[in-house]
């Protein structure tokens, strides 16, 4: 049975247009798989802001960033990748970086090459390392992945530092390293994703989604993208913002009815517990019981006989 790092590796193999929504929990995870997508990709600053309620500016640690990862991968049966960052240090780290995500039973990671502590790729302010110590950071995790179908996705900072030709020079310096695939945060505009892609680099484009304020890379059609020969393209603050929105909004609801001594129902704000049970499995678990736990106990528990 494949791996769902050869799962991954097969799609990108067989030239798949890989669509990855962003999560950054069990829930998020759970929806993008019961919605039909084949793949999901954590938003390393949607973890790390929900995590630790403060901004991405690489205060999550190794540790903290694995363990989550861990537990959203084995919550779901699709491939997952994960954003480690830096790699949390120089190339040595980065090797024992990728062992760990790879152990955790992740299909690939992203490693990028700012200088740490790295701050969110929409961020100002962000600084680079040298391309020669990135392409050690890739070399090292190559190195360090026990199946070559785990997934290496380099991404690259440089267009806001260094402009669009260090950028493709760096893409060809990682991909000759061994990246997979070459991800640029913070395309500003089509023309520079049009020449990454036209430069013959395997390209990964980080998308925003319905964001009232103008975001840093342009919204831009996804049937577009997979035109111009974009591999991948991923969605990580999709979840997070209408997560935000639907609790901000239902608090308000709730604070109203409160004020006014009302009750107030809103199905169309809230889903119901059984929604919440079948997206969970509650009934996987109630499965498990019968299997294998003792009559005599289920039978404590459900009341004789209500479990067949």
């Amino acid at each position: 049975m494949a791996t769902n790092a050869q799962k991954y590796r097969q799609m990108l193999e067989a030239g798949d247009f890989i669509v990855s929504p962003g999560v950054y929990d069990g829930y998020s995870a759970r929806l993008v798989e019961a919605a039909g997508f084949p793949t999901a990709a954590t938003s390393g600053a949607a973890v790390s802001n929900s995590l630790l309620g403060i901004a991405d500016i690489g205060v999550m640690g190794l540790s903290e960033n694995v363990g989550h990862c861990r537990n959203i991968a084995r919550s779901i049966s699709i491939p997952l990748t994960c954003d480690a960052d830096t790699g949390y240090g120089n190339a040595v780290n980065v090797y024992h970086t990728v062992q760990q995500f790879e152990e955790a039973g992740v299909a690939g990671l992203n490693l990028e090459d700012q200088v740490s502590p790295k701050r969110c790729g929409h961020m100002q302010g962000k600084e680079v390392i040298a391309e020669s110590d990135m392409v050690k950071n890739i070399e090292a995790a190559c190195m360090a992945r026990r199946d070559d179908a785990f997934v290496i996705i380099a991404r690259t900072d440089a267009l806001a530092v260094e402009g669009i030709e260090a950028t493709i020079r760096r893409a060809k310096s990682y991909l000759a390293a061994g990246a997979d695939l070459i991800f640029p945060d913070a395309v500003s505009s089509e023309d520079y994703i049009r020449r990454l892609v036209d430069a013959g680099i395997p390209l990964s484009i980080n998308m925003g989604f319905g964001i009232r304020k103008r975001p840093t890379t342009p919204l831009i059609p996804l049937k577009d993208l997979k035109a111009w020969g974009v591999r991948r393209v991923s969605l990580p603050r999709m979840l997070p913002a209408a997560a935000i929105h639907g609790m901000a909004e239902a608090l308000r609801v709730m604070k109203d009815a409160y004020e006014n001594g009302v009750t107030v129902d809103r199905p169309d704000l809230l889903v119901g517990i059984d929604d919440i049970m079948k997206l969970m499995d509650y009934d996987g678990v109630r499965a498990l019981e019968r299997k294998v736990l003792p009559q005599d106990v289920l039978e404590r528990k459900y009341d004789r006989g209500a479990v067949a």
